[in-house]
């Protein structure tokens, strides 16, 4: 994997359903966001897509971008590779997010990845059984102003 700036895209069912969220619930969303660091993505016909900068440290790690959640409270745990491929567990137990999941998939090249990622849980005391596919690709070896997640 390579380190710098990657767009990472999530898809799910559950995205199809951001339009229907009310403008001032959505505001109260990225404020949300903003105070654990992260930039709402952009989000369209039931995906995300956001910039992510991968420090020389997490692309050793060999864990697709999507992974390195702990401003909303996740750990990952259990991370096997094999090859190509990548699964990892994760956890979290944060005030807004609680519960856990897994992600596998398979590094296409040094500049690519595909997978999957499954959650079971509670966003913001809401329950959340969700199933979304991911994809990263490497943009460029510099960030721009894009700061690397905490790991």
């Amino acid at each position: 994997m390579r380190p710098g700036l990657w767009e990472v895209t999530t898809s799910s069912d559950l995205l199809w359903f951001v339009p229907q969220i009310p403008p001032e619930q959505m505001e109260g969303l990225k404020d949300l966001a903003k105070e654990y660091g992260l930039d709402m993505p952009k989000i369209e016909n039931g995906s995300a897509t956001s910039s992510t900068c991968i420090t020389q440290a997490m692309a050793s790690q060999k864990n697709p971008p999507g992974l390195y959640q702990s401003e909303m409270g996740c750990t990952a745990k259990n991370a096997t590779h094999a090859g190509n491929r990548y699964r990892v567990d994760f956890e979290c137990t944060g005030a807004q997010l609680k519960g856990s999941g897994s992600a596998e998939g398979t590094f296409v090249s040094t500049e690519k990845f595909t997978g999957q990622t499954r959650f079971n849980g509670f966003l913001q005391g809401n329950p959340v059984n969700e199933k979304a596919d991911i994809s990263g690709r490497w943009l460029s070896s510099s960030c721009g102003d894009v700061k690397p997640l905490q790991q």
